[in-house]
């Protein structure tokens, strides 16, 4: 499936965020990735997970998701995207730019977990 999805830049996202608008970010890329850093607040759904996790990390499908990945050509984000559509979530943006359009602008990413902490990404 190829839908046009809709789009989000990082002002609007970082806007949001300092609002404390409610949504929920979802980094696609793979746990190793995600463990290493990702966007503040976000959860990590690979494509290969999205069946098995959405519904408990994501319960409520007007929820606003916000989805990303490495970058413009990463694929991943868009893959998640088009599948939680597909399962009903109506509220689904794209942030196309990713981790690299965000640290480019020199905002920050959360670290990598606490040495000895236990990667907990799909729970």
């Amino acid at each position: 499936m190829s839908t046009a999805l809709a789009e989000i830049d990082r002002d609007e996202l970082h806007a949001r965020m300092e609002r404390g608008d409610e949504l929920v970010l979802v980094d696609a890329l793979g746990p190793i990735s995600y463990g290493a850093a990702h966007l503040p607040g976000a959860i990590n759904i690979p494509p290969d997970r999205v069946d098995a996790v959405a519904a408990r990390r994501i319960p409520n499908p007007d929820t606003l998701v916000v989805v990303y990945c490495g970058g413009p050509d990463c694929v991943s984000s868009v893959e998640v995207a088009e599948r939680l559509l597909e399962l009903g979530y109506r509220n689904v943006l794209h942030y196309a730019g990713g981790k690299r359009d965000w640290t480019d602008a020199g905002l920050p990413l959360e670290p990598a977990e606490p040495k000895g902490a236990r990667l907990t990404a799909w729970t």
